[in-house]
């Protein structure tokens, strides 16, 4: 006991503070891909050699375009991209900042010149690509980071001043392993150490769904998941929110094809919140947090008043 009292004292304070910008992601995390547009040429070698269909070509020669499409819903990270890529046109820096409302706001298209794409020597034609998604998104991929730039504490402080306006209380999570491998697992129970610590800001991880205010639900929802996922679901009181933590949550992932796999989790139970990652980071999932607390609408909500009738309304 004393032991372990003088190696804390020794260590003293572990809980980090994230600065975007300063603050860096540990080496050896890639992070979600990013695109430079004046490198890339449109040539569809990445596309060919993603695992995912996290990037998607689109050819229309009758408007003499070809149409690149990303989609970070569907990227698990693993840099094949990048090896694939004769241009360097994708980098990976470890941006993590990724939480969306939609998936829409997951996805990003630019345009190329057919023409000028048929003269690259690696130009890859649709015919050889694989394509079984059909991209029809209205984002453009020139909106860079579409992720508020906030510290990881400026999250947190805001977080705990919308969690007290909405509840009066703490806020309750009940985690729901929907058939994942338990990456996103480790970067959830994350949150409870000492290095983010997110009970200071007034979140708290609970056993059951009947005392809880929010599921984050991880993994591809297996179909002998997926009973057991609706029932939490309706288990769990009104008003609720629901987050889809990872890239398997939001569409199966690299699960999506297999026969085991209902889908991503909005395929079962609403969703709220898109936090894309393979897994993603703990900041990622508290600013998903964050994003999911200001869908409500807590105008009209007495302290005492948050009830299935319907006082608290979704925006």
């Amino acid at each position: 006991m004393f032991r372990l009292l003088k190696k804390n004292i020794k260590v003293g304070r572990a809980t980090v503070r994230y600065e975007p910008g300063i603050s860096k992601a540990p080496e050896g995390f890639l992070g979600a891909p990013e695109i430079d547009p004046e490198k890339c040429t449109g040539c569809g070698l990445c596309v060919k050699a993603c695992p995912t269909d996290a990037l998607i070509i689109k050819d229309d020669k009758a408007q003499d375009k070809r149409t690149f499409f990303l989609s970070y819903g569907d990227c698990i990270f693993c840099g094949f991209c990048e090896s694939a890529c004769p241009y360097q046109a994708i980098s990976f820096k470890g941006k993590f900042e990724l939480a969306a409302k939609s998936k829409e706001d997951l996805t990003f298209f630019f345009p190329f010149n057919f023409n000028q794409c048929e003269k690259d020597p690696a130009f890859v034609g649709q015919d050889a690509l694989p394509f079984k998604r059909n991209p029809d998104f209205s984002q453009n991929f020139s909106k860079s980071d579409f992720a508020e730039k906030l510290s990881l504490d400026e999250i947190g402080s805001k977080l705990k001043v919308k969690i007290k306006s909405l509840l009066g209380r703490s806020l309750h999570i009940r985690e729901v392993d929907a058939g994942s491998c338990n990456g996103c697992e480790i970067e959830a129970v994350n949150l409870s150490n000492p290095i983010y610590d997110a009970e200071r800001f007034g979140i708290h991880f609970v056993a059951s769904p009947r005392h809880a205010d929010l599921l984050l639900v991880t993994g591809p929802v297996t179909r002998q998941m997926e009973l057991a996922l609706v029932k939490t679901y309706a288990a769990t009181a009104d008003p609720k929110w629901v987050v889809a933590c990872g890239s398997c949550a939001i569409n199966g992932g690299i699960f999506q094809t297999s026969y085991a796999v209902v889908g991503g989790v909005d395929r079962s139970v609403p969703v709220d919140i898109y936090i894309p990652g393979c897994p993603p980071r703990p900041e990622a999932i508290l600013y998903g947090i964050f994003l999911a607390l200001g869908k409500i609408d807590s105008s009209n909500c007495g302290e005492n008043q948050l009830e299935k009738s319907g006082v608290c309304k979704r925006i």
